[in-house]
């Protein structure tokens, strides 16, 4: 269980960046409201990885993931409002799997109930983030599903790289 939770750690560090750079760059008030709220729930899962993860068990890539992070929201913030929604919808999306493949591993688990209660409690508040984008988008065009594309994929290799180092 020690990869997926670096894993865990990994992203949820990503995704207070995320927000991060949607706050540094979007001049739009309704954006930046919608990624204040989001980035107090996501440092909040990050609070709890911290917690649930010794500092020597975390991603030797951490740095990587910040940058990555910020960048993955700082340039669609760049775009606009359609382009930060599409974004967080994809890397929730991504999010929404991931998790529910690590509470099923865990199901029938009873000595790891409280990690599974954590995950769900995550993946909760990740699918609320993902519904919050798409209720603020309309159907994607060839652009912004191909952005999707690129954002899951992003999200699935940074997966990988986290949980081995």
């Amino acid at each position: 269980m020690l990869p997926e939770l670096r894993s865990d750690h990994a992203g949820e560090t990503g995704a207070v960046e995320i927000y991060r750079g949607i706050i540094a760059l979007t001049r739009d008030p309704a954006v930046r409201e919608f990624a204040l709220h989001h980035l107090e729930t996501e440092r909040r899962h990050l609070e709890w990885m911290n917690r649930l993860l010794p500092a020597h068990e975390r991603s030797r890539l951490l740095p990587v993931w910040r940058v990555a992070g910020w960048v993955t929201g700082a340039l669609p913030a760049l775009f606009g409002a359609r382009a930060v929604f599409r974004t967080v919808d994809a890397v929730e999306s991504f999010v929404d799997l991931h998790y529910t493949q690590q509470i099923d591993l865990l199901r029938d688990r009873e000595q790891h109930a409280a990690l599974r209660a954590l995950l769900e409690a995550c993946r909760a508040d990740e699918i609320e983030h993902r519904e919050d984008a798409r209720a603020r988008l309309g159907r994607p065009g060839l652009a912004g599903r191909a952005w999707a594309a690129l954002v899951g994929a992003g999200s699935r290799g940074g997966v990988y790289l986290a949980s081995r180092f």
